[in-house]
């Protein structure tokens, strides 16, 4: 959403009298009475302000920068307000059925501490009430987060490794048949058999992922902006040499690579 659309709604500052959710939920009514714009939208037409706004609210906790990650909290609030309005008008739920929904689902997900003092796993208890495993699963999830929300799934029916030995075993074995497809071109493209077996590679290293701890979207993202830095410091070294990085052979730019590689291990910080 344009950050200049609503100038009163954003970027307050510290000195600012402190505001609460009911002020923020009246904001967003009289927003809807007396502002053209934000009279005509529709839960459809939020839809890809939603998943902006939630993509630059990852943007700012992955950059460390708090003044950002609250504006960009703020104006993520605003779709959630924004829906809740709209709903309202409808006459289908409103904000106080909406933090009703939350702290039901909330407590129930701790009956240890809100129940019969049983702590049980959330996808074991969730496990129950779905017919499918995908049932309540967004279709527009990226495809490494949706491949671990389903492990958790299966996960919570059982169906899951004991540790991590089994998915790396998993993912040797994948490479084996991946392996055995390299090179097949079927109507000018990848054999529909190696698009298959690689994507059978990737599942079972999102599990691999998962089994450690790890999320497999957030360690991918690393390696991006790894990635990102040494090519760009590449880039820089090679200029400082007077040389264009793009006509430089494979050979020089992999020895670019590991100066600079060996140049991080210099600055790292001893652990």
């Amino acid at each position: 959403m344009d950050n200049d659309r609503h100038p009163d709604s954003r970027h307050a500052t510290m000195g600012d009298a402190r505001r609460s959710l009911d002020d923020a939920l009246a904001l967003m009514r009289d927003l809807r009475t007396r502002c053209e714009w934000d009279a005509a939208q529709t839960h459809q037409s939020l839809r890809p302000y939603l998943v902006e706004e939630a993509a630059e609210v990852d943007d700012a906790i992955a950059e460390g920068d708090d003044a950002t990650l609250r504006d960009e909290l703020g104006d993520l609030l605003l779709q959630v307000l924004f829906h809740a309005v709209v709903a309202e008008e409808r006459g289908a739920f409103d904000a106080h059925d909406v933090a009703g929904a939350l702290v039901a689902k909330m407590r129930a997900r701790h009956p240890h501490l809100y129940g019969d003092g049983v702590k049980r796993n959330w996808e074991s208890m969730k496990a129950n009430t779905r017919r499918h495993i995908d049932d309540g699963l967004a279709s527009g999830l990226p495809a490494l987060h949706r491949a671990h929300r389903l492990q958790d799934r299966a996960a919570g029916l059982g169906f899951d490794w004991p540790d991590a030995h089994g998915p790396l075993a998993k993912v040797r074995e994948e490479i084996e048949e991946v392996t055995a497809h390299i090179g097949e071109v079927t109507d000018g493209a990848p054999s529909p058999a190696l698009e298959a077996e690689l994507g059978d590679l990737l599942f079972a290293v999102v599990n691999l992922c998962r089994k450690t701890g790890v999320h497999a979207g957030l360690a991918l993202d690393g390696a991006n902006q790894k990635f990102v830095r040494r090519v760009r410091a590449m880039e820089t070294l090679a200029d400082a040499r007077g040389q264009t990085f793009r006509t430089l052979s494979l050979d020089e730019q992999d020895a670019l690579w590991n100066a600079v590689k060996t140049d991080e291990r210099t600055r790292a910080p001893e652990t």
